[in-house]
């Protein structure tokens, strides 16, 4: 029984070392397609670029999964790779989508996924109206109210000179 423990344990040690000695399939320089912005909203730009079809090359971009059909990935400035746009369509749906592309001269297909959301995460939300948290405001939006509170402190801020003022003459409180 131990000797095949022993022998189960050294396959899936010699399997796991295979794993990371071979590391991920993308990291082998080619790349795969990269997605900028990686999330985004229905009407937004993407931008996809990939350096997986070599100096100079062209690829034909396929981004129907979220609606927005086939695109070109052309040249860039940057060494080595493709570059294409595409608009999100505005009836898009949120999930995450695969977006793919094809090299031209060797017919090697490059993939990367985009996440379609109904709200930007570069939109600030900014808060409006007051805090609900039941003390109130000074000048709060029921006058009455706000009467109210001012004479309760005069009538305080009175009794308590008053307290004062008689024991400081001796009279007790």
């Amino acid at each position: 029984m131990r000797r095949t423990v022993r022998q189960l344990s050294g396959t899936a040690l010699a399997v796991a070392a295979a794993g990371l000695l071979a590391g991920p399939a993308y990291a082998s320089g080619t790349g795969g397609l990269e997605v900028h912005p990686s999330s985004a909203v229905p009407g937004d730009q993407v931008t996809v670029d990939t350096a997986a079809c070599g100096d100079g090359g062209t690829a034909a971009g396929d981004a129907s999964a979220v609606g927005a059909g086939a695109f070109t990935l052309a040249p860039s400035a940057h060494e080595r790779e493709a570059i294409g746009q595409f608009r999100v369509p505005p009836g898009a749906q949120p999930g995450t989508y695969e977006i793919a592309a094809r090299c031209a001269g060797d017919g090697r297909r490059v993939t990367g996924d985009l996440v379609v959301t109904l709200t930007s995460p570069r939109a600030q939300v900014h808060p409006r109206g007051s805090v609900k948290t039941g003390v109130g405001g000074a000048l709060g939006p029921d006058p009455v109210q706000t009467a109210a509170g001012v004479a309760a402190l005069a009538v305080a801020a009175a009794g308590g000179t008053w307290l004062l003022h008689r024991r400081a003459r001796g009279d007790g409180i």
